[in-house]
């Protein structure tokens, strides 16, 4: 799944995110997610959360 669409994403899931320094190369971050930040049921580029180890970014896959 690509992340792009809230109700896939749970808290406690295992997702690989885009941060925002790291979007021009599209390096991707592994983690667990603790808070879901986007309040829309959908994003284009990725529903943003907030990893357990406190790093923010979009959602490009969910594992």
């Amino acid at each position: 799944m690509d992340g792009k669409k809230r109700t896939d994403i749970k808290s406690g899931s295992n997702v690989s995110i885009v941060l925002k320094q790291d979007q021009r190369s599209g390096k991707l971050t592994d983690g667990i997610v603790k808070d879901i930040l986007t309040n829309s049921a959908t994003h284009p580029h990725g529903i943003k959360v907030r990893l357990t180890n406190g790093h923010v970014g979009r959602v490009k896959v969910i594992h």
